[in-house]
């Protein structure tokens, strides 16, 4: 009780006379929680300079942080990878009429996406309360240029898992992070992912055509997923309609917007990439884009969206944090104002 009653004493005295704590004093972790997984974006009107990271933030109490990313760069634009899984006949169909049912494609990812992190930065975090009582978080990252960014903290209900909420970046415009204290090797399967019992929300923030474009609130429609007998870390869904993507100028001129045909249906793939780690990934595609190239598998610019998990302290699945990173396939000298990247969330705790 003495040396303890001392320590406390000197650690009081050295705050009344300014002076900093010991090089080796404890940093609070944000939220309480060291393992965060993150979203990324620099989307800016009008660049083709654009790019999205998808990573992790590990957090030390020595006041510490290193990142493991990916990154997706307009200036190094990567073809979409091929991922192995092709889902089975429980799932999707090879029906050379389908029109209203999954394909049985190959599913693609993000080049890159099947390999590990292509980068790591170290940095240093301090922890401090605002005036409205809100937690912060501020990183500078140790890389050779300036780099620093700012979250606000918050903690669901039950304290198990923490959202970091974007305030500033110094090189990104848009970003969003979950963490808990669960390992990064922690994962849920693609059954607990279709069994979820909430509602998955979606927020992103994309770019396409030079322009930068917000959606808040829409629902994943997770439950609609078909889990494939043979293949069961596929998941796959086909949307039956979709005014909104599939009958925009751009899209479906021949099939689409009205037309006789009229074939407004969405196909998408969810794949778990890896067992041991976070990694998922989200594939889709306008069913009519194929049918205007004679094609079965559509091969043309599709939306490739990987993902990371988020996990609570206790194992419990709460959605995703994403990127997309679709790069136009084309010839060399080919404007790259036909790229479609975002950084998103997909879940409950927003």
């Amino acid at each position: 009780m003495r040396r303890w009653s001392l320590a406390l004493s000197l650690g009081l005295l050295l705050a009344l006379l300014g002076i900093a704590p010991p090089a080796n004093a404890a940093v609070e972790l944000p939220g309480g929680k060291k393992n965060f997984v993150v979203s990324l974006g620099s989307l800016r009107d009008g660049s083709r300079e654009n790019w999205t990271r998808l990573g992790t933030y590990a957090f030390d109490t020595n006041g510490t942080v290193t990142a493991r990313t990916y990154l997706w760069n307009q200036k190094t634009p990567v073809a979409r990878q091929k991922t192995g899984t092709t889902p089975d006949l429980s799932c999707a169909t090879g029906a050379n009429d389908s029109r209203t049912h999954v394909r049985r494609c190959e599913t693609l990812t993000a080049g890159g996406f099947l390999g590990a992190p292509a980068e790591t930065r170290t940095g240093t975090y301090t922890t401090r309360t605002d005036a409205s009582g809100a937690q912060l978080v501020h990183i500078t990252w140790q890389i050779g240029q300036a780099w620093s960014e700012q979250w606000a903290v918050t903690l669901t209900p039950d304290r198990t898992l923490a959202r970091l909420d974007y305030r500033f970046n110094t090189l990104a415009t848009h970003g969003y992070a979950y963490g808990s204290n669960a390992e990064f090797t922690t994962r849920r399967a693609m059954s607990s992912v279709l069994a979820f019992p909430g509602t998955l929300k979606q927020d992103i923030v994309s770019w396409g055509n030079d322009r930068v474009g917000t959606s808040t609130g829409q629902t994943f429609q997770h439950k609609q997923f078909r889990m494939c007998t043979t293949v069961t870390h596929c998941l796959t869904y086909v949307q039956p309609s979709s005014a909104a993507a599939c009958q925009k100028a751009g899209g479906c001129p021949n099939y689409g917007g009205g037309t006789t045909a009229d074939v407004t249906s969405i196909q998408y793939h969810l794949l778990k990439v890896s067992s041991y780690d976070r990694r998922d990934s989200l594939w889709h595609w306008c069913t009519c884009l194929a049918m205007e190239r004679n094609e079965f598998c559509y091969t043309g610019n599709s939306h490739v969206k990987p993902m990371l998990q988020i996990i609570d302290d206790n194992g419990n699945f709460h959605g995703w944090v994403g990127a997309e990173a679709s790069f136009y396939p084309s010839s060399a000298g080919e404007p790259r104002y036909r790229d479609m990247l975002a950084t998103f969330r997909i879940t409950t705790f927003r």
